[in-house]
């Protein structure tokens, strides 16, 4: 018999994000939805987008649900890094290379707006989520790209931003240059998040987890069917579900899937670099500390990009720690965990109308790296959208459907397809390096061919065989296991699945179905 290589050494730690580990599982009165409900917008997707929106709609006057398949705000949102800032990696330079220098103003207005909205709503609520305003820099370390920076400050500069250009920073090492812009703001996510689903339910909204969302049809009213029977009917449905789900206007097309390695570590309090940093260099990079104690700060950083699905999990955040030690000798590991982020084609958020022909469903997806900025400005607009008050003058920059959306978002888009393409069909043409199950190690999980049919394997410490279908349930790609988190993971569109089939992040909503082994005597 020969065996797969074991899933090795896990990284340092608690495999758990900081955020989840230190709030409460889940909001009392939030159970999942048991009866038939009307209300005047359903909100599907309880992350930051979410309720984000259903906080607005409430605020201004509307009935509103929130449907969250897990945990509120224990998903993308409860792993970010919860910088909250108008610095985008999209860049505003190229912003107005390629949209004009109206459009990076009006990117520039809506981030600025969204800063100071976080702030504004904490305050309001009296949120113990740890905010702090602070400097935001985008930092190089090489002698290449410093000069691109420099013409970066110019831009956002530009756009209204308080940015500047600058080589000294708080970081422990030397940099060949950095953007720098004051006030934006970090935070804790989930507390935040929490403490708008909190006053959302003290204010007549209704919130349920365990709720997944099966379907949609939009009409006057919408009916949103979800898993167990209840059948939501609105006269508008925002999905706000990172990924969109139900996704008929084939905007997963136009959306990029990578996932981002995290790790939080206890830091002197003297060794705080001071504020949000982010680099392109080293595989991407993000460095901020958050309170911890009165001797120490939180010290998160991230990075180490790739598609899902991709092998080598373990390396990888090998090369993150290191990375974090020897830059922070004195941090020490607590926590590391994983993110999901989705990039639309032209590297501009797509909030809006679902589809063209829509009347009243809305999605809000794309946001990068960024996800809780464009969260809240998302929120703002959606909610807008819905009540038909005044629409920002940024509207259009992020409409799904923009003009030139095709020329401008083709390259990226092709480049998807393509990438989809040869997923979908090299993963049917290649041999899985497992042919049984008993080459799968305790703790591995490999794809393997049993009676013509591809299953997806995983053996438990115990020795104990568990086996789904490989086939993704949303678009049929062959799922990838992931050695850390001892999940399945689809290279195409980036949703997971537990080893009993059960999924963790869509697109997908239905599971991997169960998968017998027969006996080596019965084959």
């Amino acid at each position: 018999m020969s065996r797969l290589p074991g899933p090795g050494p896990l990284p340092p730690g608690v495999a758990e994000p900081y955020w989840t580990a230190t709030t409460a599982p889940s909001v009392p009165g939030a159970g999942a939805l048991a009866a038939d409900l009307t209300v005047d917008v359903a909100v599907v997707g309880g992350g930051a987008t979410g309720l984000s929106t259903a906080w607005e709609l409430i605020e201004a006057g509307r009935s509103v649900v929130v449907l969250e398949a897990g945990r509120l705000a224990a998903g993308s949102a409860g792993r970010a890094t919860a910088q909250v800032t108008a610095l985008h990696p999209l860049g505003y330079a190229g912003l107005a290379r390629t949209r004009g220098e109206e459009a990076a103003r009006l990117c520039a207005r809506s981030m600025a707006e969204a800063v100071d909205r976080v702030g504004g709503i904490a305050a309001a609520l009296r949120a113990d989520c740890d905010l702090e305003r602070l400097p935001a820099h985008a930092y190089a370390t090489g002698t290449t790209r410093h000069e691109n920076l420099r013409a970066e400050a110019e831009a956002a500069r530009a756009a209204g931003l308080a940015a500047s250009y600058t080589t000294d920073t708080g970081l422990p090492f030397t940099v060949t240059g950095a953007v720098r812009v004051e006030d934006q703001a970090q935070l804790h996510p989930r507390r935040y998040l929490l403490a708008l689903a909190h006053d959302i339910l003290a204010r007549g909204g209704r919130v349920h987890e365990n709720t997944r969302v099966t379907g949609l049809k939009e009409g006057t009213p919408c009916r949103v069917t979800t898993e167990h029977g209840p059948v939501v009917t609105a006269a508008d449905v925002v999905l706000a579900t990172h990924h969109p789900v139900l996704d008929r206007g084939l905007l997963h097309t136009r959306l990029s899937t990578r996932r981002e390695l995290a790790v939080a570590a206890t830091l002197p309090t003297g060794d705080d670099p001071g504020g949000m940093y982010v680099t392109r260099e080293d595989g991407g990079r993000s460095v901020r500390t958050a309170p911890y104690d009165e001797e120490r700060r939180l010290l998160i950083v991230t990075g180490e990009c790739s598609a899902p699905g991709e092998p080598d999990v373990a390396r990888r955040f090998d090369r993150l720690v290191h990375w974090t030690t020897e830059r922070f000798p004195r941090a020490r590991i607590l926590h590391h965990w994983t993110a999901q982020d989705h990039e639309s084609a032209d590297a501009v958020p797509f909030v809006g109308l679902r589809r063209p022909g829509s009347a009243h469903a809305y999605v809000a997806t794309g946001f990068g790296g960024w996800g809780l900025s464009g969260a809240v400005m998302a929120g703002r607009l959606l909610t807008e959208l819905v009540v038909g008050r005044t629409i920002p003058s940024w509207a259009g920059l992020y409409d799904p459907w923009r003009p030139g959306r095709a020329v401008r978002g083709a390259p990226a888009a092709l480049r998807n397809q393509v990438a989809f393409g040869r997923r979908f069909l090299t993963d049917r043409l290649r041999a899985g390096r497992a042919t049984s199950e008993t080459d799968v190690p305790p703790g591995g999980g490999a794809v393997v061919r049993v009676g013509g049919h591809r299953c997806a394997v995983h053996r438990q410490e115990d020795g104990t065989v568990r086996a789904v279908s490989a086939r993704c349930t949303h678009r049929g790609c062959l799922v990838a296991f992931n050695a850390v988190e001892r999940t399945w993971e689809c290279p195409c569109h980036g949703s997971r699945f537990a080893p009993d089939g059960a999924v963790l992040d869509g697109p997908a909503i239905r599971p991997l179905e169960i998968r017998e082994i027969p006996d080596a005597d019965d084959r």
